[in-house]
């Protein structure tokens, strides 16, 4: 009776743990022969040792797909931020070429000659060298330019602004960009003088 019992137990569980199997390919004659064989000596100790092995790697895959999924969401997710920070990369050189073209047009006479300086004019200065001569290339572009100071450094300027405003947003591009040390100098009739100098009448 107990054999009876243990290789009905066991024919169960093999209907279960190969029944995808079976599903696809049917057992032969000669491979059924061979499993009943295997199962009546089968014991309890090992038929339950075999679901429990079973059960635990079902939970194992199930986890597996759980963290999969996770994975798959967090891939998502970066994959969007990344295309947010494109986006916003794209925006920002959109915005300094068309800064880039206003001041371009701003304080130049129509028939293209050398910017005017005469009167106030504000510049974004980008940074002081000493060891950099980068002098060579003021002529190529009116909105790029530089002098040195009494320290002996380059200083090196980007654009030509009459509104102080405009030449404000173009450092607050410039800074988001990277150029954390933009700041805005002033000239007057093409003398740099200090920006406080000339910021009373352009605040009024």
């Amino acid at each position: 009776m107990m054999k009876k019992v243990i290789l009905a137990i066991g024919l169960l569980f093999a209907i279960g743990l190969f029944g995808q199997s079976a599903q696809a390919q049917s057992l032969s004659k000669k491979e059924k022969k061979e499993w009943k064989k295997k199962l009546k000596s089968l014991t309890p100790e090992a038929y339950k040792q075999l679901t429990e092995d079973y059960a635990a790697l079902k939970s194992k895959i199930t986890d597996l797909d759980n963290q999969v999924d996770d994975l798959e969401g967090q891939l998502s997710d970066k994959s969007s931020e990344l295309a947010r920070k494109n986006n916003r990369i794209s925006d920002l050189e959109d915005q300094l070429s068309s800064a880039s073209a206003s001041s371009s047009s701003t304080g130049s006479s129509k028939s293209g000659s050398k910017v005017d300086m005469n009167g106030i004019v504000f510049k974004v200065q980008i940074g002081a060298f000493r060891k950099k001569d980068l002098s060579k290339y003021f002529d190529n572009n009116e909105n790029f330019g530089g002098e040195y100071g009494d320290d002996g450094e380059q200083k090196i300027t980007l654009g030509v602004f009459r509104d102080y405003w405009e030449a404000n947003t173009f450092k607050k591009y410039l800074r988001e960009m990277g150029v954390k040390d933009a700041w805005i100098v002033s000239y007057k009739d093409g003398k740099r003088v200090p920006i406080k100098d000339v910021l009373e009448g352009v605040m009024k």
